[in-house]
């Protein structure tokens, strides 16, 4: 299936197509790589929108594979759990709802998306060109890297800031001084080390002194793997009895469970919709940036197949599924654009499903060493929407670019909220993605004729290595 790239050898400067491999030594390497980066969101997004993380991991690599196939393997991306829908499962809960509404309603959001996929699909991606050109996609695949800035300050850097600084250099230093397939593992790597140095500091400074907001002082170890002793090597997560469930209780089990359809929940989830079109359009395109190709073709299928691979996960109870941003990160850093290293990935994270003992290895992971991490990965997730400007050419001089993007983008970094009666508020990645588009084409239709001219003309979209189309897509060399 697979092409073994230049007879196995990794030349410094080379980049792995989809359709080539590593030997499978390194390829397994690199799934490894690429689990790192998605384990840690795959995780916390269910815990936050109270579904079983277990279970999402598990559906996480069950979506991918399924992705993999429908996309030929031409698009590599990892299907793990979506951050959009935190929001909306506080809102459902806050109305009343269970688990079993909330997957109901990202079922339903899941189908839509399958759908859009299919119109793409048959009509062509020139409608994502009219609807999404690169100055909104380039906005929004901005927008989304930086919006995860707020994770690594508030989430993981504070828990221990010295440790996520030296982590951050590390991570620096191999990213740039290792050469060879070392320096393309240079972000797994980096984990192990830090997992390590962070054992190290427990013994040489002994426990972090974490405060309550009560004022309450307690001690807590960098490696706590108490919860890695307690787990078991095998198992399946459990089967919810939502009879017994309560919204905000700490002693709830969530696991499989068939979805129920309420049309209040599936009010407030569809709007998000929007989003996955364009995180998904951004992914695609920032694929075909890094590995030169075009990928046009096989943009509905990519959208379709995010929504079935949601539709999947959300019918037996776990949370939708997006192409990560975080693995995009590891593909600009390594080069390596083989999905062979995501099959590997997604089969490991069926394994992980099914063991909760290495599931809490990976979640043991301390919080600083993410942080030191993820401070890398996501800004280099932002810039590739600069890329995406600079390689179409957007001209930011003229204000139809500039301005939807940068309403767009400042509302998307800054976690904007805009309230909709009580209890639910559309924000951050949604909001501004919204915001990007619907400005954009709102600035088009008022704007003068020479000002939309000067835009389409400086604007062309990315179709090929060195051609460019017009909106028409006609070609302009």
């Amino acid at each position: 299936m697979w092409k073994l790239h230049n007879n196995g050898i990794l030349e410094p400067d080379a980049v792995v197509k989809p359709t080539e491999r590593l030997t499978w030594g390194r390829t397994i390497g690199l799934g490894a790589q690429h689990v790192v980066a998605m384990f840690g969101a795959t995780f916390v997004f269910p815990l936050l929108m109270g579904l079983n993380p277990q279970l999402a991991v598990m559906m996480s690599g069950i979506a991918t594979l399924v992705f993999l196939v429908a996309v030929k393997h031409r698009v590599p991306s990892y299907l793990g759990s979506s951050a959009s829908f935190v929001g909306v499962a506080t809102a459902i809960y806050g109305a009343g709802g269970d688990p079993a509404d909330l997957t109901g309603a990202l079922f339903v959001v899941g189908l839509t998306l399958f759908m859009v996929g299919l119109i793409i699909h048959f009509a062509g991606a020139k409608v994502i060109h009219r609807a999404l050109p690169p100055v909104v996609t380039g906005a929004v695949v901005m927008l989304i890297g930086f919006n995860l800035a707020p994770v690594v300050a508030s989430v993981y850097w504070p828990v221990d800031p010295w440790l996520a600084f030296v982590v951050m250099l590390i991570v620096i230093a191999l990213s740039i001084g290792l050469r060879g397939f070392m320096g393309r593992i240079a972000i797994f790597l980096s984990l192990v080390i830090g997992y390590i140095l962070s054992w190290v500091f427990d013994l040489a400074f002994g426990p972090m002194q974490k405060v309550a907001e009560d004022g309450t002082v307690t001690e807590q170890l960098r490696v706590d793997w108490a919860s890695v002793a307690s787990a078991d090597w095998f198992g399946l997560p459990p089967v919810s009895d939502l009879a017994t469930w309560s919204y905000g209780a700490t002693d709830n089990v969530v696991g499989f469970h068939l979805p129920s359809f309420s049309f209040a929940a599936i009010i407030v989830a569809l709007p998000v919709v929007i989003a996955l079109i364009a995180e998904n359009t951004g992914h695609v395109k920032a694929v075909a940036e890094m590995t030169g190709e075009d990928l046009d073709p096989i943009m509905g299928r990519a959208i379709a197949a995010d929504g079935a691979g949601s539709m999947l996960a959300t019918f037996v109870g776990a949370g939708p599924t997006t192409t990560y941003a975080e693995n995009i990160g590891v593909m600009a850093a390594t080069r390596v654009y083989s999905t062979a290293a995501y099959v590997v990935a997604a089969l490991v994270a069926i394994l992980f499903g099914f063991s909760p003992k290495f599931g809490a290895v990976i979640s043991a992971t301390p919080g600083a060493v993410l942080g030191g991490i993820t401070v890398v990965l996501y800004g280099m997730i932002g810039l590739l929407g600069a890329k995406i400007w600079k390689e179409n050419r957007v001209d930011f001089g003229n204000p139809l670019n500039l301005i939807p993007a940068a309403a767009g983008i400042i509302i998307g970094v800054g976690d904007v909220q805009l309230p909709f009666g009580d209890g639910f508020s559309l924000g951050g990645i949604a909001l501004g993605t919204i915001v990007t588009i619907g400005v954009y084409h709102l600035a088009r239709l008022i704007a003068p004729r020479e000002m939309r001219e000067a835009a389409d003309g400086a604007s062309l979209i990315y179709d090929a290595p060195g051609i460019y189309v017009d909106e028409d897509d006609d070609p302009v060399r």
